[in-house]
């Protein structure tokens, strides 16, 4: 078979289609993928970006043989007849499914003289997850670790960067403001390729943090955004450079001072403060009301489920991929032996909510790493 087709919104594009590319791949020598326009859904990519997307997933899979055609203001399955398809390939999870695209394929053929349909069984692991789905992910802590199950690796880096710039522009609003997120996302900050931990992923889980915090607490607005400014610039300077004549917590404090996104001097010089105060070595000294909100947001990936943390744990290894073993898993070992003590003893979460939340379960993971010999 020459060409099969593909055709969805995919606002995001999931595993679950991925899939079904994939199963058209297997008989036919060119897969088309119809992006469809839909007028009655808000997307959150326009068509393009997802076209963008929806290439960039196959591409990442070594898949050269799949294209994207947008489909505007005309029926897919009569595109698909014009580009030479005569079969698009869908996935039926369930029963209704079936009933809902029989139908359409009964329209397609019957109505409108278009391409027939192939239906085919996704893998027992991919039956639930549809863009919907993935999009009922999102929000609550820990979303985003979730997300990254069921999307591929481009949908995922796009999403997230759309609800960072969301986050953002709820922060500091405004055109001027923008070049600051580009450049915080960007390969020389979060977003770099060096990044295992301290990266995209991990300003994600810490802006969530601070937003159920916040809720849970009834915090202050003005406290909630404070602590969000302070996290989205603590960690973007994150260097392994002993001689550097600054420690990455104060040039990531003076790289917030330069930009200017605070006018109001005495509330700038506070965020400072919260970046200084994550620096393990002398954010001891470091006072401010909010300090322990801060460091509670920074330390709650210890107190996740053992997965997050394990990944946790596998991207600090990979951040530190230039020291040798022996020397980084004694030195890791300290580190850990020192924050599960004061976790035991309940000072490593300053802040009573955060304590509540994963006090034990930090205890837990920690102590099953240095078990593992971490």
């Amino acid at each position: 078979m020459k060409k099969i087709g593909f055709s969805g919104t995919l606002d995001p594009i999931t595993n679950g289609h991925m899939w079904v590319i994939g199963e058209a791949r297997s008989i036919a020598d060119e897969v088309i993928v119809f992006l469809s326009q839909n007028s009655t859904k808000a997307p959150r990519f326009s068509a393009e970006e997802r076209r963008a997307i929806v290439l960039e997933s196959c591409a990442d899979l070594g898949w050269d043989n799949v294209q994207v055609v947008i489909v505007q203001s005309d029926y897919t399955a009569r595109v698909a007849r014009k580009q030479g398809v005569d079969y698009l390939m869908r996935g039926i999870r369930t029963t209704a499914d079936f009933d809902y695209e029989n139908l359409i394929q009964q329209t397609n053929v019957e109505v409108i003289g278009g391409a027939k349909t192939l239906f085919v069984m996704p893998p027992r692991d991919l039956g639930s997850v549809s863009s919907s789905f993935v999009k009922a992910l999102e929000g609550p802590v820990g979303w985003n670790w979730t997300m990254k199950k069921f999307v591929p690796a481009a949908a995922y880096r796009a999403w997230i960067l759309s609800w960072l710039h969301r986050e953002w522009q709820s922060l500091f609003p405004g055109a001027a403001a923008q070049p600051w997120f580009a450049r915080l996302t960007g390969a020389d900050a979060y977003g770099g390729s060096a990044r295992h931990y301290h990266n995209l992923d991990h300003l994600v889980h810490g802006l969530s943090e601070i937003r159920a915090w916040a809720a849970n607490t009834q915090a202050a607005d003005s406290d909630a955004d404070l602590v969000r400014a302070a996290f989205w610039f603590h960690d973007a300077y994150y260097e392994h450079d002993p001689a550097a004549a600054l420690s990455n917590e104060e040039a990531s404090a003076q790289l917030w001072l330069a930009s200017g996104l605070e006018p109001d001097a005495g509330r700038a010089a506070a965020v400072a403060t919260l970046i200084r105060a994550t620096d393990h070595l002398q954010g001891g000294d470091v006072a401010h009301p909010l300090k322990d909100i801060m460091l509670g947001v920074d330390l709650a990936i210890l107190g996740q489920d053992e997965e997050v943390y394990d990944h946790y744990a596998r991207g600090i290894r990979a951040e530190y991929g230039h020291v040798p073993d022996d020397h980084y898993y004694a030195q890791r070992s300290r580190v850990l032996e020192h924050l599960r003590s004061k976790a035991e003893l309940g000072t490593l979460f300053g802040d009573p909510w955060f304590a509540a939340q994963y006090r034990e379960t930090a205890v837990a993971n920690m102590t099953r790493e240095l078990a593992a010999g971490g």
